[in-house]
């Protein structure tokens, strides 16, 4: 059954901010047994009718689409910053959706995992559609947008299903595992000494009480990673580690599935994805804690070798408080559409 829709903060928004709930029978009964009924937030500008294209914009880890209502005065999220720009004439006529893939263990990396659940399959075949549904978008004219995570998302929504979107924006996407999990393995190595290296101790104690203060946010992080890129049926927690948490070594074959799903290696097998796009916006901070700009610059290097078109920019600035830059690759996004 499906819940009425309600208005977000009608009095902030000069558009409409609408919440439709969805139930998803993809999500139902996942491995991790986070709900499957979702929220799902879409932004209309006023004073536009008729379809109009339709963009989707994927949280990074540990956030979700939600993420992206606020509206405090001193910090509004990027609803409220594209309703402002679009009343000035800055922001396109569009509408925006905020998909929430959140799960118990930070996210789901908007990938099918069988240890965390069929994420990519629900915000393709499921989301989309019941946005076109209760909301006028204009056919042939769909985007994808997203920063960390969300940018790592999709990258790989669009290299997975071609045709599907017209055009990308990735923000600091995940990519370049080598340089962007190095320290992060170690420092999720040392998180889990009071738990002597014992993942599941730590994730039993997570799951009670989050922290992710100290080496907690590492942890997690590796261990949501790896049962989005490495699950494993046969082991206790049902995924492979990819290192191993007394001595930080990489270990076979979860650092191996690791770098499968690496954007760096993906593109090694199939493009198809992006050849079709309209715009591929690709950009990352200068000061990214990450390390994600020297990712993205090899990306963007081996992209030309495989003859794929984009735009490459760089920013004065870190991996955090990215929503001004994330709007203006949004914009951009939007405006590739037509």
């Amino acid at each position: 059954m499906e819940l009425a829709a309600r208005r977000v903060e009608p009095h902030a928004f000069r558009g409409e901010l609408l919440v439709r709930s969805l139930d998803s029978e993809l999500l139902r009964g996942n491995p991790l047994g986070d709900p499957n009924q979702r929220d799902v937030p879409v932004w209309s500008p006023a004073g536009e009718s008729g379809p109009l294209p339709l963009v989707l914009v994927l949280a990074g880890f540990t956030g979700r689409g939600q993420k992206h209502l606020d509206t405090h005065p001193w910090h509004p999220g990027l609803a409220l910053r594209l309703d402002q720009a679009h009343a000035t004439g800055d922001f396109p006529p569009c509408r925006v959706a905020f998909p929430d893939c959140f799960t118990i263990l930070g996210g789901s990396q908007y990938l099918d995992s069988a240890a965390v659940g069929n994420y990519q399959s629900h915000v393709l075949d499921e989301l989309v559609p019941f946005i076109e549904k209760h909301w006028d978008c204009a056919p042939g004219k769909r985007a994808v947008v997203g920063k960390s995570s969300g940018g790592f998302g999709a990258l790989r929504l669009a290299l997975d299903r071609p045709n599907h979107f017209q055009a990308v924006g990735s923000l600091a996407g995940d990519m370049g595992f080598d340089l962007a999990y190095g320290s992060e393995l170690l420092s999720a190595a040392r998180g889990l000494i009071p738990w002597e290296g014992d993942a599941s101790r730590f994730l039993e104690a997570f799951k009670r009480k989050p922290d992710l203060s100290g080496d907690g946010h590492a942890v997690i992080n590796v261990l949501a990673m790896s049962a989005c890129y490495a699950p494993n049926g046969s082991r206790p927690m049902g995924f492979d580690m990819p290192m191993n948490p007394h001595t930080g070594e990489r270990l076979e074959p979860g650092w191996g599935r690791w770098l499968e799903n690496d954007p760096l290696v993906r593109i090694e097998q199939d493009v198809s994805g992006f050849s079709s796009l309209k715009l591929l916006a690709l950009t990352a901070g200068t000061k990214d804690e990450f390390h994600l700009q020297f990712a993205l610059r090899r990306f963007c290097e081996r992209l030309k070798d495989i003859g794929v078109s984009f735009e490459h920019t760089e920013f004065d600035g870190g991996h955090f408080g990215t929503d001004a830059e994330l709007l203006d690759l949004t914009k951009r996004v939007v405006e590739s559409l037509g």
